[in-house]
């Protein structure tokens, strides 16, 4: 049992931003990612708990970093969370969804039956086997420890990854995708395999979906109908889970709708769990991030001002961080010694900035709203 004085500590040690910072995964980070794989709720098949596949992630990061890259391929970064020191958090980013295996989802799309004969004209919500997703660069791989998921931290891990496409925006996509894990049922099973995927497959969700976290997913659809799937078809059950987020992640997917993201209309092959898609152009941390070059002072003598995501300019030893959005009259962002030295930079030296906060969403688009 634990205890609630120790998580209350930890909780306010995560509110205490000047300590927390976002940085690439490193090799001798993998029993930690190992630890974040095993506690994600739910499982994610994109951060699967399999030693081999996750130390072969940590590798193509750190490749992919040591290498110029002049458009989106098949690089994968990785990058973790720290607070004072203990890793917390881990999350990543593949540069081309589909670029070593066709990113399979199912799209929604209506269909028309229509009899001049009967008079009659009526339409039918279908799943469609799709692969334009592809394309896309997609935020992934996201696990948080327990303790901070409703604290500043989390929205660090989830946003720094805009910030760090920000400075090499070369290296991704225009449009970006998030997808989210879809509903478990009070058992822990997902209604939608249980009504589609698991009359083509013996095994159930969790095992399928640490199979294809192994593996890939493009083996579920060559298994999987090629023809639509009929809603009416599916169980109740079923229907209503189709891009339904988790419930562990919808405070996740509200701040990604205030990024920018829109809901698309594309769902999760597995649990129909809602992928998100949003324009480059049009996601609130890129175009409200601005440079400055740092003024260091005093803590004691720092102003107030409103929180800050606050990113170095370095590619393999990319460091983000949260800091007061306190600018001199000439533009300078001021930090403390500990938070240029956290960021690994000088007095003098140009940092990427741009508010932690986020509007509230109020009335969130669906993709055909572009």
């Amino acid at each position: 049992m634990s205890d609630s004085r120790t998580d209350a500590a930890a909780l306010a040690a995560a509110d205490d931003t000047g300590q927390l910072l976002v940085r690439p995964a490193r090799a001798d980070d993998l029993a930690a990612i190992e630890r974040l794989a095993s506690s994600a709720t739910p499982r994610l098949t994109n951060l699967p708990l399999h030693r081999d596949r996750l130390e072969e992630r940590i590798a193509r990061s750190t490749r992919a970093l040591s290498h110029n890259v002049d458009f989106p391929g098949d690089e994968t970064y990785t990058f973790v969370l720290e607070d004072r020191g203990e890793l917390v958090g881990t999350a990543s980013i593949r540069a081309q969804a589909g670029a070593q295996d066709v990113y399979y989802t199912y799209r929604q799309e209506t269909l028309i039956h229509a009899s001049q004969q009967l008079d009659l004209r009526h339409e039918v919500q279908t799943l469609s086997l799709s692969h334009e997703m592809s394309e896309v660069s997609l935020l992934c791989a996201l696990s948080l420890d327990a303790r901070y998921r409703h604290t500043s931290a989390a929205s660090l891990l989830r946003r720094a990854r805009l910030m760090f496409i920000a400075q090499y925006p070369e290296r991704f996509a225009e449009v970006l995708g998030v997808a989210f894990p879809g509903y478990l049922d009070d058992d822990g099973q997902s209604p939608f395999w249980n009504s589609v995927g698991r009359h083509f497959f013996q095994q159930d969700y969790h095992e399928i979906n640490h199979l294809a976290g192994v593996r890939s997913k493009s083996f579920i659809a060559e298994v999987m109908p090629q023809f639509p799937l009929y809603l009416p078809l599916l169980t109740p059950q079923a229907r209503a889970a189709i891009g339904r987020e988790h419930a562990v992640h919808e405070p996740a997917l509200t701040e990604m709708l205030a990024e920018g993201f829109v809901r698309s209309r594309h769902v999760d092959i597995f649990d129909a769990g809602p992928v998100l898609r949003g324009e480059r152009v049009r996601l609130r941390t890129l175009t409200r991030c601005g440079w400055h070059p740092v003024r260091i002072r005093p803590a004691a003598s720092l102003p107030d001002g409103e929180p800050a995501m606050v990113a170095n300019q370095q590619l393999a030893d990319f460091r983000c961080t949260v800091a007061r959005y306190a600018l001199t009259p000439t533009g300078q962002l001021l930090l403390s010694e500990a938070q240029a030295e956290l960021l690994g930079v000088e007095e003098g030296r140009a940092v990427l900035a741009a508010p932690l906060t986020l509007p509230d969403v109020e009335d969130a688009l669906d993709e055909g709203e572009f």
